[in-house]
């Protein structure tokens, strides 16, 4: 059975998401049988590249909150983060256009690397202090995944190399209605919607193992956080101990 997963890495509920399917997952049976793929999808397409700015700043901006009240923002998605074991720095955190690292991903797919890479990426960009905005620091992530250091920078030297490829999964998720992320979807026969809690995933796996025949996308689960196609990013007011947001 296979999983595909489009996401983005400027996504706090990608990251988030990630380890609540991963837990999902590691409650699955038939784990072993399931072969997970990540799929490219920008949520700042229309940044240029170099053009970075804090999360603070920029989710203030968005959303016409005083950075106080963009920290408070902040705070709550860290401590959904948290909860799941995962780091989340609340400042200091760039934001920027995610192409080059989508092109990266799928030359770490190519080499057998994606999930090593983008649980670097994902770590560096939410819980370190490495700007993944710097082809510098991409390149020494690259390389920590396994990667060949001269063909990763030669990959992110080339804008051109596999930029079809993040068009061609940014197409396909727009063909399959997911207009926010995390987008899971089962065997092309069940999709998931947002950071889930692990129980969600769980329930779709089985579902999706039973019923491996009935052609047709059908959604699981409820409403649950997601970064849409503008960028936006929900932060549900909820309690921290609460896995349902």
């Amino acid at each position: 059975m296979r999983v595909e997963i489009w996401s983005d890495i400027a996504c706090p509920w990608c990251y988030v998401g990630k380890a609540r399917f991963e837990k999902g997952l590691a409650g699955f049976a038939h784990r072993d049988e399931v072969e997970v793929v990540h799929r490219s999808f920008e949520l700042d397409p229309g940044r240029a590249k170099g053009d970075t700015e804090l999360v603070i700043d920029m989710l203030a901006k968005k959303y016409g909150r005083s950075p106080e009240e963009a920290r408070a923002m902040e705070g709550n998605v860290a401590a959904n983060a948290r909860a799941e074991g995962l780091g989340y720095r609340t400042e200091g955190r760039d934001h920027g256009n995610t192409f080059d690292i989508h092109r990266l991903l799928h030359l770490a797919k190519a080499r057998g690397l994606q999930d090593e890479l983008l649980s670097l990426v994902y770590r560096a960009n939410f819980a370190e202090e490495r700007s993944v905005f710097d082809e510098a620091v991409l390149a020494d992530l690259a390389v920590e995944a396994g990667l060949d250091a001269d063909e990763a920078r030669a990959v992110l030297a080339d804008p051109r190399a596999y930029a079809d490829d993040v068009r061609a999964d940014e197409r396909e998720a727009a063909e399959l209605g997911a207009n926010a992320v995390p987008f899971f979807v089962l065997d092309r026969r069940y999709g998931i919607s947002g950071g889930q809690p692990a129980e969600v995933f769980v329930q779709a796996l089985e579902q999706a193992w039973k019923d491996r025949v009935v052609p047709g996308l059908t959604q699981v689960g409820g409403d649950a956080a997601a970064c849409d196609a503008d960028g936006a990013c929900e932060v549900p007011q909820t309690d921290a101990s609460d896995q349902r947001v």
